[in-house]
């Protein structure tokens, strides 16, 4: 009994010593006057979010004390004594006996401290969640200091980045000198104190790049701030002359924090728990025109051009020679003296000419004047350069070079230049107007009576055409929709000229346009030869014209003249995404990330057409070629021509008329002529494949096999991850591979019974549904039963066209 006794005694004391331990080792997040923090310790954030300790930087042996975020991979965001470093693994943190935060070596020497003048008798040191270092007087919970306030190359949620003149107080960023040395880099980034706040970047204090001014919501120097920045960068002022930046996060779960490396860069972090790293969402530096100045004074830099720098119009360049060098920094010149400059007042005035979408230049200044008043009184002032009138901003004038312009493809701000006023207005010679005037006397005649008898033949067409069309069996009327002229869209696309085609397909071809007013457009014109007519034209009006989504095209009107049938879309700048997976651009790769972007708005088009919108809509021809990319590479299902709209409660139909592509078909529809949403799950399961593969479907003509076919096989012998396109292919991708094949051959199962619908399959590739299924075997595995109609149908079909034929009519056997 007493051996049981004792052996009782000896759990309890080992159980206290145990909690005591375990109590005493746990996290804690402060640091009071009398504890210290050694080399194998750290303080954590109550939110477990950040942690404070002693480091080494990769391939260094020396140590910092530094704040980093609490992750697997190891990032330091602000580092005490990076001026310091510590030679041994000796060193303490605490708070000194004058109320100072301190770091001591070995010998006890102070190797860093907060220096602050005056003593705090009863502080202690608390790391916040924020990542934010306070040293709290606890007599009234006041912050006597702060890390925030000392920045180094990291900006966190409610950090200010301030540059006070007033206060003589400055906090920015300073880059570490490389990557394996936190010692103050070359490069800082602040922002400077103007009524109109830029933020820069300093190479030694000279900018290497720029913002462009703030507008009060974002900088317009960066066009796509909106949509990259969606953190909630704001600019915020105390009062005049004194700006400071901060990051306010909607969502405080997202991990997010700017960081300024080494290399001058700025970019923007957001932790992925899927790849357990850090997603860069934005950069400074993208493209070779972000660098400040890049094509010198009256230059202007656009990406997409090449050469990227072009003068201003109205200015030469100053060296020729060093500019076909490809040294653009020497800018441009004045190509004609200003009438303003001149001693005598012969001439007419000076003009503006005014430039779109611009990136504002550096060195303006703000005046508080309406839009008709700042350009007068830059008009009158010889030395006013330029004027611009941003909403939100003002009236901005510049009257120094014009300096560091970028042109973009969209967002900015227009820009008046000012220029002699021969090089607005093309003069013409005396006699060249006598010749012109006499010419057009003599054919001035017959052009009237010709375009007055056109106009009379294509309005008798027109409406004749438009009366026989308006009695559609659906009931869609065209007077409802916006109707062009023919002429206005033969004259958008320069009398449709085959350097504006887009592309071809049963319809016929597709032309880019541009209207009167600048709008740029996409204009599908009927051929007359075309195995597609009145109908599929009318059933296209019908079907899109009740449809409004991100990711489907939007029809802006029509046209029905005479014999001619034309359709009007919203133009798509990256054109068809058959082009970058196997048409004429591919050799433009496309990361893994947009390809993820491109499935799921195809995936979410087609969730809106069988769900969503007012009326169930099967298309029955998604294929590539079918899917336009806008600017951002962002997908719109297009080509309704076949789509059909169900009724009522409908889940599907039979019909003799077969339409579609081969390769994209389900056997039911293709065979059978029964279609339903599974036919178009079908097709996006095709679709799918040859996205994550690079491949057509009908590309495997030495095997007889179809992609469906060969993703199966590469399925059952546990190899899927052959199956992704070797240029996209990275590290850390193979889950997503394995995900989204084993999606692709769920669509393209032989039953229709067996595939998911398309709220499922958006489910399955957002990973909210975890586990998927196992597929079954894919329709038209191995040998093609239907090749010899489908290689005949396109040899007859497919001449001139450079996208997959589509099938009007089909005879199943």
């Amino acid at each position: 009994m007493g051996i049981r006794f004792g052996y009782f005694v000896l759990t309890l004391l080992l159980l206290l010593i145990f909690t005591c331990f375990f109590t005493f080792s746990s996290a804690i997040n402060t640091i009071k006057f009398n504890e210290s923090l050694g080399n194998a310790e750290a303080l954590i954030s109550n939110g477990n979010r950040f942690k404070l300790c002693f480091f080494s930087p990769p391939n260094s042996s020396r140590r910092y004390l530094g704040i980093m975020y609490n992750l697997p991979v190891m990032t330091v965001v602000w580092v005490a004594n990076r001026n310091k470093p510590l030679n041994d693994s000796s060193a303490t943190f605490q708070i000194s006996s004058d109320g100072n935060l301190v770091i001591l070596d070995g010998r006890k020497e102070i190797v860093w401290s907060t220096n602050l003048s005056s003593s705090v008798a009863n502080s202690s040191a608390v790391l916040l969640d924020t990542g934010n270092l306070v040293l709290q007087d606890n007599s009234n919970g006041a912050y006597v200091w702060e890390s925030f306030q000392h920045a180094c190359d990291s900006w966190l949620e409610k950090m200010k980045i301030v540059p006070d003149l007033v206060r003589d107080e400055e906090n920015i960023l300073t880059s570490w000198t490389s990557p394996d040395d936190p010692a103050p880099g070359s490069f800082t980034l602040t922002i400077e104190p103007f009524d109109v706040p830029q933020s820069f970047v300093l190479k030694d204090g000279n900018p290497c790049w720029r913002t462009g001014p703030w507008n009060g919501q974002k900088y317009t120097g960066i066009p796509n701030m909106s949509s990259q920045y969606r953190y909630g960068l704001q600019v915020v002022s105390d009062y005049p002359g004194t700006p400071y930046q901060t990051l306010m996060l909607s969502n405080s779960s997202v991990l997010v924090y700017v960081f300024l490396n080494s290399s001058g860069s700025v970019e923007q972090k957001v932790w992925s728990d899927e790849k357990k790293g850090w997603d860069v969402t934005w950069s400074s530096t993208s493209n070779e025109c972000d660098i400040y100045g890049k094509c010198g004074p009256f230059g202007s830099c656009d990406a997409q051009d090449r050469p990227i720098c072009s003068c201003l119009r109205g200015f030469v360049p100053r060296s020729k020679n060093e500019w076909e060098t490809g040294n653009w920094t020497s800018g441009c010149t004045r190509k004609t003296r200003l009438q303003c400059e001149q001693n005598n007042f012969v001439g007419n005035q000076d003009e503006f000419l005014k430039v779109e979408r611009l990136k504002l230049p550096d060195h303006f200044r703000l005046f508080r004047l309406s839009e008709e008043e700042c350009k007068d009184t830059c008009l009158i002032d010889c030395s006013c350069m330029a004027y611009a009138y941003p909403p939100g901003i003002g009236c901005l004038q510049w009257n120094r070079n014009l300096t560091d312009t970028q042109k973009f493809t969209y967002g900015g701000d227009d820009l008046h230049i000012r220029l002699a006023h021969s090089e607005l207005e093309k003069k013409q010679y005396q006699i060249a107007i006598i010749v012109t005037a006499v010419a057009l006397g003599f054919i001035f005649v017959a052009i009237c009576a010709y375009f007055l008898l056109e106009y009379l033949l294509s309005y008798r067409g027109y409406t004749e055409e438009k009366s026989k069309l308006n009695h559609d069996k659906h009931g869609v009327k065209l007077e409802e929709l916006p109707t062009f002229r023919f002429m206005i869209l033969s004259n958008a696309t320069e009398k449709f000229n085959p350097s504006n085609k887009l592309g071809q397909g049963g319809f016929g071809l597709v032309y880019k346009g541009r209207l009167p007013n600048g709008v740029e457009i996409a204009v599908k014109r009927l051929a007359r030869s075309s195995n597609q007519g009145v109908e599929e034209f009318m059933n296209e009006v019908e079907v899109i014209s009740r449809l409004q989504h991100r990711n489907l095209v939007r029809l802006l009107g029509c046209c029905v003249e005479s014999e001619e049938k034309l359709l009007v879309y919203e133009y798509m700048p990256n054109g068809s995404l058959d082009a970058y997976l196997f048409g004429s651009h591919i050799n433009k790769i496309l990361s893994w990330k947009i390809h993820k972007v491109i499935i799921e708005g195809i995936c979410r088009g087609l969730l809106y057409l069988h769900r969503d919108s007012r009326v169930k809509i099967i298309h029955r021809d998604l294929k590539a070629s079918n899917i336009l990319l806008d600017e951002a590479f962002h997908p719109k299902i297009s080509d309704f021509g076949m789509a059909r709209i169900f009724g009522g409660k409908d889940g599907e139909a039979n019909t003799t008329r077969v339409v579609g592509t081969f390769g994209y078909m389900p056997p039911e529809y293709a065979l059978r002529g029964i279609f339903s949403e599974k036919s178009d799950v079908y097709s996006f399961g095709v679709l799918l494949l040859e996205i994550v593969s690079g491949k057509k479907n009908s590309s495997f003509d030495d095997q007889q096999l179809f992609l469906t076919a060969h993703a199966w096989k590469l399925w059952n012998e546990g190899r899927i991850v052959n199956l992704m396109d070797a240029d996209i292919c990275d590290s850390g991708m193979e889950d997503d591979i394995v995900r989204y094949a084993n999606v692709g051959l769920l669509c393209v199962q032989e039953m229709a019974a067996d595939r998911p619908n398309m709220s499922t399959v958006l489910s399955m590739l957002s990973s909210e549904i975890a586990e998927l299924p196992r597929p079954n075997q894919p329709a038209f595995n191995g040998m093609r039963s239907s090749q010899s109609i489908e290689s005949s149908t396109k040899r007859s079909s497919s001449k001139g066209s450079v996208n997959d034929v589509s099938i009007s009519i089909v005879e199943g056997r």
